[in-house]
């Protein structure tokens, strides 16, 4: 202990307000244990303040002026001028509102709140540093504790967030102008999500990807789409190079320079580069060593289905543990961790975790593929509805892509699904459902589904997929 440390006492230390963390404090208050969440940033964690509801405020502020734009098809003639400076502003609103939510919640289920930074002094005692000079810190011993730190954005070598040209995805969904020229670094679900709205924005994109597709590992048939959308908003793809530089250019802006494999180089002229080529967990300056927990070669915690780590008492869940690193996943593990820390007989026990990617058009899936299901054993049956037999998506304008799922034939039990198409990452949550509670095709096909919605199209790929699909024709 340093000189003029406070030492508290606590059941239950969280580490980390994100989406894993204050899920699992607010449980084990509920749980009736006496709970402590430390938080150095702001509540909510990445997913609330720096990616997961911004970048959907900025998607939908995005899709919501290109469509205007572009709806002369429909008899509508709009130019709408995009305030960037507003939108951000409305964005920040969403997440101001939603932050101070989670603190509010934490406070009103008993949470005992601490802003600072926290790291193992042993397994049962960790200290906090206050931030701000003479703040000082104190100690913490605990009975129990969840490590939910989360993930930051991965650099690479040359190109470091504090240049003002280099942007992590943080700093694209906090721009208040837009790039004439954006460079993308990566290919994935988050160089996508951004790749659209920057488009939609006016921007002039290219994307520079190692591999030879975008979003792996999806399957060919929904990256085409997506990738095909893309490049009708003029996203500009080069596959096989990787990001090895950049330089300033004569006008002002700045040149990306790329590298193949076999050593070929190209040039893009660009006015920002966002790197997006992954995240990383964050479990430097935890100290965990002097809690007698190591991480894995990747800094990844590694637990068991109830969330422990090598040291019973102490839990790790959402990013820090690692896939899937989504943000209902983390909750769901959050919620685990404190009940089975109340003596609960809880675990990580479901059937299926969906993902969605808010691309245009989005994608959701859930399960296994057809291809999955051949590898573990499976006889699959497989079902088709696509989006431009549905009198809904046609009502929309948004007839790209279909719903597929994906069953046991001998069983009829669902196995998994793949939705590419207007609202996937709605409608892909009753196929999670029906794969949770056990669901067969005959189930799915045989509920009424209101029409005329989207969520009409599940109910006809489960009757396609056994041969009795009305409104397409049958496989």
């Amino acid at each position: 202990m340093v000189v003029g440390d406070v030492t508290t006492g606590t059941e239950v230390l969280v580490i980390g307000a994100g989406p894993g963390g204050y899920v699992a404090a607010i449980r084990a208050a509920q749980e009736g244990l006496d709970t402590t969440l430390v938080e150095k940033d702001a509540y909510g964690g990445a997913c609330l303040n720096r990616g997961c509801i911004p970048s959907k405020a900025l998607i939908t502020g995005s899709g919501l002026a290109h469509e205007a734009g572009n709806a002369e098809f429909m008899g509508v003639h709009a130019d709408p001028a995009v305030d960037m400076g507003k939108m951000i502003e409305w964005k920040d609103g969403v997440v101001d509102r939603l932050t101070g939510g989670v603190e509010k919640l934490c406070k009103a289920n008993g949470v005992n709140l601490i802003e600072g930074t926290a790291s193992f002094v042993d397994e049962h005692t960790a200290r906090v540093a206050h931030g701000g000079e003479g703040q000082g810190s104190e100690s913490i011993e605990f009975e129990h504790a969840v490590v939910a730190t989360g993930s930051r954005p991965i650099q690479i070598p040359g190109f470091d967030f504090a240049e003002d040209h280099v942007w992590s995805s943080a700093e694209a969904l906090d721009a208040d102008t837009v790039p004439d020229r954006l460079g993308i670094v990566g290919g994935g679900y988050i160089g996508m999500e951004l790749a659209t709205t920057y488009a939609k924005l006016g921007a002039d994109v290219t994307v520079v990807e190692m591999l030879d597709d975008i979003l792996d590992p999806y399957e060919d048939d929904v990256k085409r789409i997506v990738r095909t959308r893309a490049e009708e908003l003029g996203v500009e793809f080069h596959f096989g190079e990787g990001a090895s530089e950049w330089s300033e250019a004569a006008d002002g802006g700045y040149l990306l320079h790329t590298e193949t494999e076999e050593g070929e180089e190209s040039t893009y002229g660009v006015d920002k580069v966002l790197v997006a080529v992954g995240r990383r967990p964050v479990t430097d300056g935890l100290d965990l060593g002097e809690a007698g927990i190591e991480t894995d070669d990747r800094g990844f915690i590694e637990t068991d289905d109830r969330t422990r780590t090598a040291v019973d008492h102490i839990h790790a869940v959402g990013d820090v543990s690692g896939e899937p690193m989504l943000a209902h996943a983390a909750s769901k593990e959050g919620i685990v961790a404190a009940e089975v820390i109340a003596g609960e007989p809880a675990a990580m026990d479901q059937q299926a975790i969906p993902a969605a990617v808010f691309t245009d058009p989005e994608i959701g899936t859930v399960g296994l593929t057809e291809a999955e299901a051949e590898a573990e054993g499976f006889d699959p049956v497989v079902g088709e509805m696509p989006f431009n037999a549905s009198g809904r998506a046609m009502t929309t304008g948004h007839t790209e892509g279909f719903v597929r799922i994906v069953a046991d034939d001998e069983t009829g039990f669902v196995l998994g699904a793949q939705i590419v198409g207007p609202e996937a990452s709605e409608l892909i949550a009753e196929v999670a459902l029906a794969i949770e509670m056990g669901a067969t095709l005959e189930d799915v096909a045989a509920t009424v589904h209101t029409h005329p919605t989207l969520a009409e199209a599940v109910m006809e790929a489960a009757e396609n997929a056994r041969g009795q699909a009305i409104h397409t024709l049958n496989r």
